[in-house]
């Protein structure tokens, strides 16, 4: 592998994320050179003037313009900070013999399609699933469905079009649905999945791929339950309360997944369900967890973020992967409805509540609020630490009562109204 000597790294980044700024402070602690490799097609790039703009949309020509970009000054680590960009990374590190996982395991982790074929591949634990063509008329189809069942884009997050049918008419209405989602997005038509439901607790690995080992750096309990239609996430409480031995058991799973995908370097984000029958794999992201949800994790004496772990391993200098061990949670605030938020009261009762310490709403007033399954992002977050998992999540729940959100209709839907 080439190892440059200097301290510059990429950072692929949409042009709107909140989730570059942990990264962006980690890498000054680190004292790391960040140049962004920003996706902003070229219309809006001659106006903004970024340093390195690049379209994420035309992955060929973005990968030409970050390997030409880096041989001219070279960098130690390419990375993407969420899924949009980690094939362009992966594929521009080959080219440029930095560390880095093979670009048909970025794809694979990127693509539910293609996860679900190496996973079979692989024998690692999974739902029975079919993928149709986005053309499929469902109701020529709904007969031949296994129910309950899963319907999901083949590309989306966060449970984005996700939506679960225990009927051949509920899957007609959720597989025209899913669709839609998928096409309102930019998504061009392709592939849905359609995956057997499996029933029990829901838990998320978080860890770090050194040389196709993996280290597990937390595993997150999810107490509420995610039975549909609709999946929105919204708590995470750590340490796992889960037995040790189910614990070895979804560790073993996502290490044999990640062998699966190919995946050997960088982050992973693994969702499982775990039942009488053991851990099952919903998916794997060659990524780290989303939104501000890393604010929960320190590592080493306490000191050291997530990102910086990332970060450093990237470079070659990893820092302590043991976590600090105290309890603690975090709700992603959800929706409460759709329409325009006016305000967020409350605030300072929510911030009283013993054991939470932080709460950030980060979507702005007068914003439009789209909940689930059509909707893509949370009102906020809300942090908690505490001597037990168990208290965390009572903090965060007692902190979210004390929130009141007003939230009035859209434009447009009063328009109708009065109309």
């Amino acid at each position: 592998m080439t190892t440059p000597t200097n301290n510059r790294i990429i950072l692929l980044t949409p042009s709107l994320t909140y989730r570059a700024t942990a990264f962006l402070e980690a890498a000054a602690r680190l004292e790391l050179e960040v140049v962004r490799g920003l996706d902003m097609p070229s219309p809006l790039a001659k106006y903004w003037h970024p340093t390195l703009p690049l379209d994420f949309r035309a992955p060929d020509r973005a990968v030409r313009d970050l390997v030409r970009y880096a041989r001219a000054n070279p960098v130690r680590a390419i990375l993407s900070v969420d899924d949009a960009a980690t094939v362009i990374a992966a594929r521009a590190c080959e080219a440029l013999g930095l560390s880095h996982n093979p670009p048909s395991a970025a794809a694979a982790a990127r693509d539910k399609y293609l996860m679900r074929q190496a996973l079979d591949r692989g024998g690692v634990p999974g739902a029975r699933w079919r993928h149709y063509s986005t053309d499929t008329d469902p109701e020529a189809i709904a007969g031949e469905v296994e129910y309950p069942c899963v319907v999901k884009p083949t590309q989306l997050s966060g449970s984005q079009g996700v939506i679960r049918a225990d009927t051949p008419d509920q899957f007609v209405a959720a597989f025209r649905r899913s669709r839609a989602i998928m096409l309102a997005t930019g998504g061009e038509a392709g592939r849905l999945l359609v995956e057997e439901y499996i029933p029990g607790a829901e838990v998320v690995l978080e860890g770090l791929l050194a040389e196709g080992r993996l280290h597990v750096l937390a595993l997150f309990d999810k107490p509420d339950p995610l039975v549909g239609p609709f999946f929105e996430e919204t708590i995470y409480t750590m340490p796992s309360r889960l037995p040790e031995a189910t614990q070895r058991a979804i560790t073993e799973c996502a290490a044999a997944a990640c062998a699966a995908l190919g995946l050997r370097e960088g982050p992973i984000h693994a969702e499982f369900r775990v039942n009488e029958h053991g851990p099952w794999v919903l998916e794997v992201a060659a990524r780290s967890i989303g939104g501000l949800c890393s604010r929960i994790l320190r590592f080493g004496a306490g000191m050291v973020s997530l990102e910086e772990l990332i970060l450093s391993h990237a470079v070659g200098h990893p820092l302590p992967y043991e976590r600090d061990p105290r309890a603690g949670g975090v709700m992603m605030i959800p929706i409460p409805g759709a329409g325009v938020l006016r305000a967020v009261e409350g605030l300072e009762e929510a911030r009283a509540v013993p054991g939470i310490e932080e709460i950030e709403i980060t979507l702005p007033l007068k914003h439009n609020l789209v909940p689930l399954p059509e909707g893509s992002s949370y009102l906020g977050f809300i942090f908690a630490r505490a001597d037990s998992p168990v208290e965390a999540e009572a903090a965060l729940r007692t902190a979210h009562r004390r929130l009141r959100f007003v939230v009035s209709p859209h434009y447009r839907l009063m328009a109708q109204k009065e109309g």
